[in-house]
């Protein structure tokens, strides 16, 4: 009977893993710092970058060190934020927010990701226009009509745009600049997300082919594996 991956090589592969998202963390905070200040209570942005990062388990003077690399007190900060586009295998839309120190090497190492795997890269704005920029929460209500009624009327009271409930979750919608404040209103009514963040949501989702599926799904893998990348947004029902 084979055996599977050691503890020790399980761990390995975990911490590499962990490695990556804190390094993408690092980059969020340090951007967001340099871009609207150091201060969270003043600045969205760095406050949900802040509030990921914890949560999974960083340090505060992990974090405070990338606060003072964004605001320059500990040397000055060199990424650059720069969105791709393109489309994926049966010709789903992505996009690719990456923050990097190096442009070339970035491009090269997102175009090859595309081409490996059945997609192709394209030019600025060829589908940025089916995504919206919004503020996203997710609650399971499970099939608590009554919940949801609730969640409904505490979201709309809290500033939401929209409220979706089906198969047993809720979606708020809200506008990024109001995000935030409908978050804490809604944790004060006792109401916690299993899920919340500021994203980039496709207006129409594209049904994946069972033939694009696994192509897709390696595609997403290996943008998300890359260093430089940030987030990778698609407009596919399934990936």
């Amino acid at each position: 009977m084979g055996r599977g991956p050691s503890i020790a090589a399980r761990k390995g592969a975990e911490d590499s893993r962990r490695g990556k998202l804190f390094t993408k963390f690092i980059r969020e905070i340090t951007v967001a710092a340099r871009t609207g200040g150091g201060d969270p209570r003043s600045n969205a942005r760095l406050r949900l970058a802040l509030d990921k990062a914890l949560a999974a388990n960083m340090t505060k003077d992990t974090a405070e060190r990338a606060i003072k690399r964004g605001t320059g007190e500990l040397g000055a900060d060199q990424f650059e934020e720069i969105r791709y586009e393109g489309y994926g295998p049966g010709g789903v839309a992505i996009m690719v927010d990456c923050m990097t120190d190096n442009p070339t090497r970035t491009v090269a190492d997102v175009r090859h990701a595309f081409s490996k795997n059945g997609g192709n890269l394209g030019a600025s704005g060829s589908v940025a226009y089916q995504f919206a920029h919004v503020g996203q929460l997710f609650f399971e209500t499970g099939s608590d009509t009554a919940l949801e009624e609730k969640l409904l009327e505490a979201a709309l009271e809290a500033g939401a745009d929209d409220v979706v409930s089906e198969d047993g979750y809720t979606e708020v919608l809200t506008t990024p600049e109001a995000f935030e404040g409908v978050k804490q209103a809604l944790v004060a009514a006792g109401y916690a997300p299993i899920e919340a963040d500021v994203t980039m949501r496709p207006s129409a989702t594209s049904a994946v082919a069972p033939e694009h599926a696994d192509a897709l799904r390696k595609l997403i893998d290996m943008l998300e594996d890359l260093d430089d990348v940030q987030k990778v947004y698609s407009n596919a029902e399934s990936a």
